[in-house]
């Protein structure tokens, strides 16, 4: 089946890519390493930490922002969504052979009740955080090779082989694996259910390995990149979060 492409490039610029110039492959991993720039260690609340971007999902999208903001002793970025969708992302370089543990952490103070990401049209989140994995067009099944050649043809972007997220959701109990409504390339994992502990810091520790393994029934790539991300354009409604550092682990 040949799914909408607008949904197609919206998937891509979940990626990270790039409204008008088309993001490469990195080659090699970053000279500090693997990990994303620590929001914890910022010097200032000013901008970003080094190597963040932001991204819009699309030009007719409210963006959602983001802030550095001391909170409860710590430095982390604040996304607040109010019928909005956009992100944050973070290019490296990481072999999840390597590095199989993934690590964050985060803070919902109040979920968003009219979502449910298991219906596309109040598909909406408090708070991603998202894994992207490079691969080509030929690695693609028939059908998702169309999906990819539209994405292409209107964005100048070439579609994520696969993505992992990682979601708030409201109903499913975690490790519950979304699948997602218009691609086969991206799945959702609930790391963070309901109301349980909401307003506290949640460590949040998950087997990259493995989940792309039972999420994907295939062995993975290297991961591309890393990103957070936070909307309600679906919904409407207005929610707030924050995320601490995100690290990839070794064995």
């Amino acid at each position: 089946m040949i799914r909408p492409a607008h949904t197609i490039v919206l998937a891509a610029l979940l990626a990270g890519a790039c409204a008008s110039v088309p993001s490469p492959e990195p080659v090699a991993a970053p000279a500090a390493g693997p990990n994303p720039t620590p929001f914890s260690a910022a010097a200032s609340l000013e901008g970003l930490p080094d190597g963040w971007k932001p991204y819009r999902l699309s030009r007719l999208k409210k963006p959602t922002e983001y802030r550095l903001v001391a909170v409860e002793g710590r430095v982390a970025m604040q996304a607040t969504a109010d019928a909005s969708a956009s992100a944050l992302h973070f290019d490296t370089l990481v072999d999840p052979r390597e590095r199989p543990w993934l690590t964050w952490t985060w803070n919902v103070p109040q979920v968003n009740d009219r979502a449910d990401n298991t219906l596309s049209h109040v598909e909406d989140s408090p708070a991603r955080v998202v894994v992207v994995f490079e691969g080509g067009r030929d690695r693609l099944p028939p059908d998702e090779q169309i999906n990819f050649d539209l994405a292409k043809a209107m964005s100048g972007n070439d579609l994520p082989y696969a993505t992992l997220m990682y979601i708030w959701e409201n109903h499913l109990p975690e490790g519950a694996v979304i699948d997602h409504h218009f691609t086969t390339r991206i799945k959702m994992i609930v790391a963070g259910s309901g109301r349980k502990d909401l307003g506290t810091w949640h460590a949040e520790r998950v087997n990259l390995l493995e989940d792309y393994r039972r999420a994907f029934g295939e062995e993975p790539p290297r991961v591309r990149a890393v990103g957070i991300m936070s909307d309600s354009d679906n919904t409407g409604a207005r929610t707030v979060a924050w995320f601490g550092d995100i690290r990839f682990e070794p064995r």
